[in-house]
């Protein structure tokens, strides 16, 4: 059955996907389809990502707190992104507000957990000298709990960054006319598979290269343990 010479109209040549690539490159549509992709991704992150590490390090400071506020968590965790579309729509409307908005949903959840991991390992040695020294409130929290803490967060802010760019690019997929989402959506409708092909797998390498520089950083400023999820 493998051998019938027959060849299914959804896949492309190498050579095809690359000079498809290439073009994309050339003309700027490429650049410009990253640049909208990622920047509703980090505006999606730097809000989900600020809400949930603030009420991850509150929850994890006062457990009572995160004790209480467990079932509304798992209650809202589990919702898929896709099915935020909608609301979302009616919201904002077309355009970079509602995709920032689903991103930064999703985006709450592992900041909020591995912020409030982060300070529940904190050692309780560290707490006992914010006592002793009367720090309390904010400035514990800046000068004990965060830098304790901070590993841990950076964890959550890296696999944060990988599920903000896919969601961007399946928000675009869906409904938002813009980005590489969008694009990808385009050359299937215009049945192109050799860009679409180019554009997954520039996905892809986007993915990966933002994945490997935080991951860098990340072991350079604590160490690989520090990197481990």
């Amino acid at each position: 059955m493998l051998a019938t010479g027959a060849q299914s109209d959804a896949f492309a040549r190498p050579s095809e996907i690359l000079r498809a690539m290439w073009a994309a490159a050339l003309d700027g549509s490429l650049a410009a389809a990253s640049a909208q992709t990622l920047g509703n991704a980090l505006l999606g992150l730097a809000m989900g990502g600020g809400i949930g590490l603030a009420c991850g390090l509150w929850f994890g400071a006062v457990p009572r707190v995160g004790r209480l506020s467990a079932l509304t968590v798992n209650l809202l965790r589990p919702l898929p992104s896709v099915a935020l579309v909608p609301i979302a729509m009616l919201a904002f409307g077309f355009g970079y507000r509602m995709e920032s908005a689903v991103v930064a949903f999703t985006c709450i959840w592992p900041m909020l957990m591995f912020a409030q991991d982060g300070v529940a390992r904190i050692e309780p040695r560290l707490l006992e000298v914010a006592q002793v020294l009367g720090l309390r409130g904010l400035r514990r929290a800046w000068k004990i709990v965060l830098p304790a803490a901070l590993p841990r967060i950076f964890v959550g802010l890296r696999l944060s960054l990988g599920i903000a760019l896919t969601i961007a690019v399946t928000t675009e997929i869906v409904a938002n006319p813009m980005g590489l989402g969008y694009g990808l959506s385009m050359a299937q409708q215009s049945l192109n598979p050799a860009l679409m092909l180019a554009l997954v797998i520039w996905i892809g390498v986007l993915g990966w290269a933002v994945n490997a520089g935080l991951l860098r950083l990340q072991e350079r400023l604590f160490g690989r343990r520090g990197a481990r999820p």
